[in-house]
């Protein structure tokens, strides 16, 4: 398996600093899930950027040099460091061992398999284009299609998924998934919306096309599924930002759209746990 780029972050410099901001009031940057690792003459991660990104750098390589073990950082978000959020943040900034090292490691790569899937059921050009912005999002891609060469083209390090039966993928799709169809055949098209309409868990469901197609597709969903409504249908996809039919524009609109289901879907999940 391909180390992600973190691992080969933490496999290239032997002495880190762990930087994760341990308190915020106010107007921030970032919340208190923010981390960044810093080295001797790399980083990896952010937790804001801006100044107070800047200072715990330079504190976290004064760590370096001077091999202390742990400090904390008072913050104040105002003119006086030149931001401007007004807020006021607390960072805490551990100098990692082995042992550390391996916890961090398990805990990301945890975090990373409970990343939301999203399902990409077509690999033509906007399915490639969306795999490519997906690909910059914190979820975890498949890309589908039953045509080996269309998959082939795709450039962006997600995973790929060949397959005549891509409906079975959708109903073996981890809860709260999102599914984005796309494929080269209308039928098809219309055959995995229903089949992911019903799942319903879905995080998002969206089918390429226009309103016009939209239409024809409910008319089949009647026949096949009356029980499963299709008002948490998007569709047309992508089509709320711009009139533009260019692959990438499209793709950037519902890369938006599904990050944007996918996280309100996580906050009212949040909310219910609480």
């Amino acid at each position: 398996m391909m180390a992600n780029g973190f691992e080969q972050f933490m496999a290239n410099h032997a002495d880190v600093i762990h930087v994760s901001v341990d308190s915020v009031l106010g107007s921030t940057p970032r919340d208190t899930d923010a981390e960044m690792f810093v080295a001797k003459d790399a980083f990896f991660g952010t937790i804001g950027g801006g100044q107070l990104e800047l200072r715990a750098i330079e504190r976290a390589r004064r760590m370096i040099a001077t091999q202390e073990r742990q400090v904390s950082m008072d913050m104040p978000l105002g003119p006086g460091i030149g931001q401007c959020c007004g807020g006021h943040v607390t960072l805490r900034l551990e100098h990692l061992d082995d042992k550390a090292c391996e916890h961090i490691l398990s805990d990301r790569a945890a975090a990373l398999a409970a990343r939301p899937v999203v399902h990409i059921c077509g690999a033509g050009h906007v399915g490639r284009a969306l795999a490519s912005f997906l690909a910059l999002l914190p979820v975890r891609t498949v890309l589908i299609d039953s045509r080996q060469d269309e998959l082939r083209l795709c450039r962006a390090p997600v995973e790929r998924c060949l397959t005549a039966l891509p409906e079975a993928e959708i109903r073996n799709a981890p809860a709260g998934a999102a599914f984005v169809v796309m494929t080269h055949d209308h039928a098809l098209d219309f055959l995995l919306t229903s089949e992911a309409l019903a799942r319903g868990d879905a995080a998002y469901v969206g089918l390429i096309g226009s309103q016009t197609k939209r239409t024809r597709f409910e008319r089949f969903h009647a026949q096949q599924s009356p029980r499963i409504g299709t008002s948490r249908l998007v569709c047309p996809i992508g089509a709320t930002g711009s009139t533009d039919k260019r692959p990438e524009v499209i793709a950037a609109f519902v890369a938006a759209e599904v990050m944007t289901a996918l996280t309100r879907a996580k906050a009212h999940s949040y909310a219910y746990a609480g």
